[in-house]
């Protein structure tokens, strides 16, 4: 299993640009999609946070994200770019592998639309809305394409909380509510 490491806040490569993928149909681009899944799903298994992850948190300066949301299959996005936003946004909170401890509220377009290649090289369009925080997760990762983290998206340094804080007051209400077994 290739967990990776995840680059925590204050590296300076989470701040780079990274690089459109040439071709992603190669094995490289193949590997890299394995070790970002299996590297999110350690970091879930471990704190139970973690829906997607992006290149550049492992150290891969490539434009690849990886999302696994619960019930749902793996979804690679190779060379992602956002071509639309609604008007309309969303505060959110937020958090990040690359600084788990820490939780925020954030402001996203409630509505996006993506352009993104699958790993046959196909590009495909997606329509996210709030619903199922798709439209705020592929924002939070694509952001990352871009050396743009969470805390620079802050709406009110008030509501900055450790995760336990969150725990106990927000989480319930939150993406990441724990499903009632």
């Amino acid at each position: 299993m290739p967990v990776q490491t995840v680059l925590q806040l204050g590296d300076p490569r989470l701040r780079e640009v990274a690089r459109a993928v040439d071709h992603p149909t190669s094995p490289q681009i193949a590997l890299l999609v394995k070790d970002l899944a299996d590297t999110l799903k350690h970091w879930r298994d471990k704190t139970g946070y973690g829906r997607g992850i992006a290149a550049p948190q492992i150290g891969t300066g490539l434009r690849v994200i990886f999302l696994q949301l619960p019930g749902a299959k793996p979804w690679p996005l190779v060379n992602p770019v956002i071509t639309e936003r609604s008007v309309e946004t969303v505060i959110v909170w937020d958090a990040c592998l690359s600084f788990l401890s820490i939780f925020m509220q954030v402001e996203r377009h409630r509505k996006i639309t993506v352009r993104y290649q699958d790993l046959q090289a196909e590009w495909h369009e997606f329509h996210a809305r709030a619903d199922r925080d798709l439209s705020e997760l592929l924002q939070h990762e694509i952001d990352h394409l871009d050396g743009i983290l969470a805390v620079d998206r802050i709406t009110d340094i008030k509501t900055v909380c450790t995760r336990e804080e969150f725990e106990k007051r927000y989480r319930a209400s939150s993406p990441y509510a724990v499903p009632a077994v």
